[in-house]
């Protein structure tokens, strides 16, 4: 977009999304225009019926979308145009820039948006509980290492091995839900789940001895109770 005095926004513009900031976006308390988002359709005007798009993951990595094999790259194009038909992806946000000052910036992203939730969804299936909290504490520090600028730093290298070795479990088939704005799963399924139907039911057939529960109870919180025994003494 070519800065003008009618509109005066710096943009940068790859093929994950486009970053807009400057200009009337300046004062947090302005609503973006919408003249500033090329890449989205606003929601209100977003087709009435919802898509729905299944994404097919491999090792961690998106490889088909509905069915079919795509490269990486025309993955991505694909789901920005779905997503962003659908207005899906639009981030209005007040950062922390690495020197301190705090910045609003408009973000657009279309396919990150979707494949972050259907992802994310996809390691909750197939992650143990453990893994599964850990790797979230894990993501906080890459993603600032990555905002950072410090991608070729050892520590990066050395949590890109813990996702590299945690992605082996990550292949299966998440089925999204795009409709005005809205980005939600709507199934996922894997070979690699470790959820287990006949222990999570609570219809006859259950494989889970229910009473087992109630000694847990007692020894789970025994610390607690005693701690409420001795502070009213």
């Amino acid at each position: 977009m070519n800065v003008t005095k009618r509109s005066p926004y710096s943009t940068d513009d790859n093929l994950w999304g486009r970053s807009i900031e400057c200009g009337m976006l300046e004062d947090p308390w302005n609503e973006p225009p919408e003249e500033i988002y090329t890449m989205t359709r606003s929601p209100g005007k977003a087709p009435a019926k919802p898509a729905y798009v299944e994404i097919d993951f491999n090792k961690g990595i998106p490889v088909k979308i509905n069915g079919k094999d795509m490269q990486p790259i025309e993955l991505v194009e694909k789901l920005n145009k779905i997503a962003g038909d659908n207005g899906i992806g639009r981030v209005d946000m007040v950062e922390n820039r690495l020197v301190g000052i705090k910045s609003r910036e408009i973000y657009e992203c279309p396919a990150g948006t979707v494949l972050h939730a259907a992802h994310h969804c996809l390691e909750d299936m197939v992650f143990d509980r453990e893994t599964s909290h850990y790797k979230e504490l894990i993501a906080q520090k890459y993603s600032e290492l990555i905002y950072y600028g410090l991608w070729f730093t050892p520590l990066r290298e050395a949590l890109s091995a813990f996702v590299n070795e945690t992605q082996k479990a990550v292949s299966g088939k998440v089925r999204m839900k795009l409709w005005k704005g809205n980005c939600t799963v709507a199934g996922r399924k894997s070979d690699n789940s470790l959820y287990s139907y006949k222990m999570a039911t609570y219809e006859k057939g259950s494989s889970f001895d229910e009473k087992l529960a109630k000694g847990f109870i007692e020894f789970w919180g025994m610390p607690y109770k005693i701690r409420t025994m001795l502070k009213k003494k």
